[in-house]
């Protein structure tokens, strides 16, 4: 479900063997972001590459590990967003929200 590289002490986790975030897997990934944040000053950028349709139990996954890192001074960013999913982000105004990057590279430098 998730795969996860470490680039830079920064945790890079993507969607392995699916194109849809939604309530199928929302619990097992949020039960993982959420356990990544229990040590403190954990950076982890989600990569949602290849992810063409994500549910308000996916978004609810976001604002759940964007708070666990805030609570444990760790970060939480997002990057290479489609453009339909961009969408969603701007209409639920989550886009404000979330540090959300155009790729890869643009997030990781982000850190710097």
């Amino acid at each position: 479900m998730l795969k996860s590289k470490n680039i830079n002490d920064i945790l890079v986790l993507s969607f392995a063997d699916t194109n849809r975030f939604n309530s199928l897997i929302a619990g097992p990934v949020k039960e993982k972001l959420l356990e990544y944040y229990e040590k403190p000053n954990v950076k982890i950028i989600l990569n949602l590459e290849g992810i063409q349709f994500i549910d308000s139990s996916g978004f609810g996954v976001f604002l759940s590990a964007l708070k666990a890192a805030n609570s444990n001074s760790g970060r939480f960013k997002i990057c290479s967003v489609n453009k339909e999913v961009m969408e969603l982000f701007k209409l639920l105004q989550l886009h404000n929200v979330f540090e959300i990057y155009r790729d890869l590279d643009e997030c990781l430098k982000s850190f710097e």
